[in-house]
């Protein structure tokens, strides 16, 4: 009797954990915006594996070395803004090095900042983050969790002799039919708030704040239409725009 018992609760337990497997694994959550969820489902790899994605620049960092005595290097630091940013064309001749990754949020950022920023031993970084923040790329965020992380890059560069640059981040317009999904994902009120945090930060820690907000602006409060494409990401002439404030802003952090 007590054999059959034992064995029926076993027989139980086994169709029990077979039918909890062949349930459909949990739906991933889905945040409003199709091509978002799109992108979060296809970084997944990503996520997981290399969250920081060190692996990027890792070689690079490696061949690049230690700056030359009297060189003043300079690290662009961001996501895909900078990433497709080509430097050479506007910076011709000058030690800057990009440093930006597409679609990165400041988690991210922070993960890979020793090895893309710290160990290169620039004499200034200039860091533009926060748009995918705001997004959500890698998860709902709140604005303090990003001003956290926006102090702790700054912490982290006073401690190893690093001046910063902090850029504002950039309005997004809704303009074209591409730009609408980055414009709604983009909430101009977080904008304007983390900026306005931005620029008080600088302020109280005597750090350069870079305007590129007031400069891409129209009288809507939107990026101006001529100067991306898709609503976010600077064309040709958006970067025409930015380049001379960015070097001024470099000029200004080295003094």
């Amino acid at each position: 009797m007590q054999r059959n018992l034992i064995s029926t609760v076993v027989i139980s337990i086994v169709l029990s954990i077979g039918a909890f497997a062949q349930q459909a694994p949990p739906a991933i959550p889905t945040t409003g915006f199709a091509g978002l969820d799109q992108y979060r489902a296809s970084r997944i790899a990503v996520f997981t594996d290399d969250f920081g994605q060190l692996a990027r620049y890792r070689e690079a960092d490696a061949q690049l070395g230690a700056p030359k005595p009297g060189e003043n290097r300079v690290v662009f630091f961001g996501d895909s803004i900078t990433d497709i940013w080509k430097l050479e064309d506007y910076y011709p001749g000058k030690p800057y090095v990009n440093r930006g990754i597409g679609g990165q949020t400041t988690p991210q950022m922070l993960v890979r900042y020793r090895q893309d920023v710290i160990n290169l031993e620039p004499k200034v970084v200039v860091i533009l983050a926060g748009t995918n923040d705001i997004a959500g790329n890698t998860g709902p965020m709140r604005n303090e969790d990003i001003e956290a992380n926006f102090a702790s890059f700054a912490e982290l560069a006073r401690v190893h002799g690093i001046r910063v640059v902090y850029a504002s981040i950039l309005p997004v317009h809704n303009y074209t039919e591409r730009s609408k999904d980055f414009f709604a994902q983009r909430p101009q009120a977080r904008i304007l708030a983390l900026n306005d945090w931005l620029k008080d930060y600088c302020s109280k820690n005597n750090i350069t704040y870079l305007d590129y907000f007031s400069a891409l602006v129209d009288e809507k409060g939107m990026l101006k239409k001529d100067l991306a494409d898709d609503g976010l990401h600077p064309n040709a002439a958006g970067f025409k725009v930015m380049a001379p404030l960015a070097e001024a802003a470099i000029q200004k952090a080295l003094k």
